[in-house]
């Protein structure tokens, strides 16, 4: 297991294979993946979505992590940076459960993920995209660092884009 990131109450690891059904617990819940459009998800998707989205980007020293809590090593969702080479674009997202809602967990994870893109990847940039609809997500770039640059649509989905703040000229 390969270690992160940590923060006073989280520590990110790189998933494995093993954490198939981690995948697939996180997105069955319809809340979760209200506004990212996706839904449940089957062990043959959760496979596919390992070998051919998550794990790839770790050679890059970025990605999807998976996130736990420092008490009690329990997983309580995702957080990454993902490169998206058809925009080249570096994209802070985040995922999850609902039991965690509400307790900064997402902001803390995106804090040190927009904190490590800028100092150990040196990115130049990071976006964050998130629904015009999901307030809460809005919250949480806000509180990561990141500006409102502008509205679109994506997926078929209204959302608002988000960029770091830390370039000059931003925010």
């Amino acid at each position: 297991m390969t270690r992160i990131l940590s923060t006073e109450r989280l520590y990110f690891r790189e998933f494995t294979l093993k954490d198939i059904e981690l995948l697939i617990d996180l997105n069955s819940d319809p809340e979760v993946t209200k506004y990212v459009g996706e839904g449940a998800i089957e062990k043959t998707e959760a496979v596919r979505l390992l070998n051919e989205v998550i794990i790839p980007q770790y050679s890059n020293k970025m990605g999807r992590w998976a996130v736990y809590l420092r008490s009690n090593n329990e997983f309580i969702g995702w957080c990454g940076i993902k490169h998206l080479p058809s925009l080249n674009e570096y994209d802070l997202g985040y995922r999850f459960f609902k039991k965690h809602w509400g307790k900064g967990y997402a902001t803390e994870a995106s804090k040190a993920v927009v904190e490590y893109g800028r100092n150990i990847l040196k990115l130049k940039e990071i976006v964050g995209r998130a629904s015009v609809d999901n307030h809460n997500s809005i919250k949480v770039l806000e509180k990561a660092g990141l500006k409102f640059i502008e509205e679109g649509f994506e997926h078929g989905e209204k959302i608002k884009k988000f960029k770091s703040a830390f370039l000059p000229g931003i925010g």
